[in-house]
């Protein structure tokens, strides 16, 4: 019985305090807080492009396909070297070796037939990296003329985005804050220090030239490439706490 009545008390001081914890957590005022998001954007003319262009082959032998792809992925790197473009800046980004299968007819019972290998196909992208925007129309026409057959588009992007990315960001703010002022105002509040600061995020859109697009534009003697503009949006949410207005209002 002694031993039932030790534990008893035990309990009933380990579970004495929370009453009263909670009770001053309940007691504790609540700090009104007003959160807006602000969103802003900022658009850079690119400074580098990267051109995709590669050569696609056939042949009744996998040697003879890639035999084929490498004689003009060469000639279309020899191409791309001349116009100035240093090596570092060419990248093999694709290369590819498949049969080619070829549907046997069904047998006289009608029993479909596995499908043969008939040939192979072979292909190989070249990725250039350009950073002088008048070298776009004629590095995709060099690599034309040396033999592609493939022209997989051109994006466009920027070497450094982090000042694009902060003007992004501070045009956020500024219209997270007029945001606040506004609303505000009409809740007839007075703003007081800004409690929380959190970055929803910032996306960089970069313009491509889709290979569709490209390939309507070589049927000229030359390419014309319009660039256009990078992209950064960004988002950021802002809490204020906030406080009543006296009786003769917000100043």
């Amino acid at each position: 019985m002694k031993t039932i009545t030790l534990a008893l008390a035990a309990a009933l001081a380990l579970t004495g305090p929370l009453p009263a914890q909670t009770a001053q957590a309940l007691s504790e005022p609540v700090v009104p807080v007003l959160s807006v998001q602000g969103s802003g954007s900022s658009r850079v003319d690119p400074d580098e492009a990267t051109v995709r262009l590669g050569v696609l082959a056939q042949a009744p032998t996998a040697q003879a396909a890639m035999q084929q792809v490498n004689q003009t992925a060469n000639a279309i790197l020899a191409a791309v070297r001349k116009l100035g473009v240093p090596d570092k800046e060419i990248q093999t980004s694709e290369l590819n070796l498949s049969p080619v299968y070829g549907q046997e007819a069904p047998e006289r019972g009608g029993e479909p037939r596995e499908p043969r290998i008939v040939g192979y196909q072979a292909s190989n992208v070249v990725s250039i990296r350009l950073t002088k925007m008048d070298q776009v129309g004629p590095a995709v026409d060099a690599g034309l003329a040396a033999g592609a057959n493939r022209l997989d588009g051109v994006s466009f992007g920027l070497q450094n985005d982090e000042a694009a990315r902060a003007d992004a960001l501070a045009k956020a703010a500024a219209a997270a804050r007029a945001k606040a002022a506004a609303l505000a105002k009409a809740l007839n509040v007075r703003l007081a220090e800004i409690v929380e600061a959190v970055e929803g995020g910032v996306t960089v859109f970069t313009p491509v030239r889709s290979r569709m697009a490209m390939e309507s534009m070589t049927a000229d003697m030359s390419t014309p490439v319009s660039a256009g503009q990078v992209g950064v949006d960004a988002s950021l949410t802002l809490r204020y706490r906030i406080e009543p207005c006296p009786a003769q209002g917000c100043s």
